[in-house]
């Protein structure tokens, strides 16, 4: 075989076995980090079983990304707008309702009444359900707090419940993690789009040259537990979230700004080594922040259930009477 021949045959070999490991590196690396850290600065009064399960909950960040393979299309497709949120898109509604289902319903009201809105992508699963997945899954860990309690207050194996809570945490936590990211909360989200005067990357590369290659060669430089402080208890956790995408939006000139310095190239440079561990730190407060917020929460009782709740209207029976 000619020598260039086997030059490329031996480089197509490789790239097909570091395929697999790239495309992990953000999973990780940033995912799990965040999760690591979160959960290392709860404090005292959060059950130890949580603060002991830090490296669990650390693997399981990456948890949602290992259901976007396509040999499990009904997973994969069904989740994928859980992952983001396009801000810009939202900005008409002013406060976001407060469950999916109603953001659904006035996402396709407004787009009767709004014909430019209606000519863009603006189906809800394009415009994305971050801040609803998030605090679905939040509202599953504060419910398994509260079992953890129930079951210590009747004296029952708490086993159970804490291996729900342990789970429920670290799903949490991926979509705070992309949260963090900028670029979860764009339309700008890989690739500059409408007018560009400052010549911002348009290729559909920085997102993952960004949170991908660039994360996995710099994660020793990148460590910023320091960063994050004990976490405090959240006034509304669903208002307190969104706020902290509309935070992080504000950042996504900045990323392309630092990418047109060829800051997420190689080791890139050090602004944009600081941003990133700046947004690290930005996920793992707010990831401790709901994880104690849940926590402090559940100790509130539920009313008790009346099964058909205040929708129920009470039963007619017709009376027999018996001669």
């Amino acid at each position: 075989m000619h020598k260039s021949i086997v030059i490329r045959v031996v480089a197509v070999a490789v790239l097909v076995v570091l395929i697999p490991i790239v495309a992990i590196t953000w999973g990780n690396d940033g995912h799990m980090a965040i999760n690591r850290v979160a959960v290392q600065k709860l404090p005292a009064d959060v059950p130890p079983f949580l603060r002991n399960a830090a490296e669990h909950i650390a693997y399981l960040g990456p948890e949602p990304d290992r259901w976007r393979e396509k040999l499990e299309p009904q997973l994969k497709y069904s989740q994928e707008p859980d992952h983001f949120m396009d801000m810009e898109l939202v900005d008409w509604m002013g406060k976001l309702p407060p469950d999916r289902y109603l953001f659904v319903r006035a996402v396709y009201e407004h787009r009767l009444v709004d014909p430019k809105f209606a000519t863009q992508d603006t189906y809800p699963e394009r415009v994305g359900f971050l801040p609803y997945q998030t605090l679905e899954v939040y509202g599953r860990l504060k419910v398994a707090f509260r079992e953890y309690r129930k079951a210590q207050k009747e004296g029952r194996s708490t086993a159970d419940a804490e291996a729900d809570a342990i789970f429920y945490a670290g799903w949490l936590g991926h979509y705070v993690g992309d949260g963090a990211n900028p670029l979860h909360t764009t339309v700008q989200y890989n690739g500059w789009v409408g007018a560009n005067p400052n010549s911002y990357d348009t290729t559909k590369t920085i997102h993952w040259r960004m949170e991908g290659p660039f994360v996995g060669r710099n994660v020793a430089k990148l460590d910023f537990a320091n960063l994050v402080t004990t976490p405090k208890k959240l006034d509304n956790a669903f208002d307190d979230y969104v706020a902290y995408l509309r935070e992080s939006q504000k950042q996504v000139e900045k990323v392309y700004q630092l990418d047109v310095k060829c800051g997420f190239d190689g080791e890139g440079t050090a602004e944009s080594r600081e941003f990133i561990r700046q947004r690290l730190a930005a996920g793992a407060q707010m990831l401790s922040n709901l994880i104690y917020t849940a926590w402090i929460e559940s100790a509130v009782e539920p009313e008790p259930y009346k099964g058909g709740g205040d929708r129920a209207t009470p039963r007619q029976c017709e009376q027999t009477v018996t001669k």
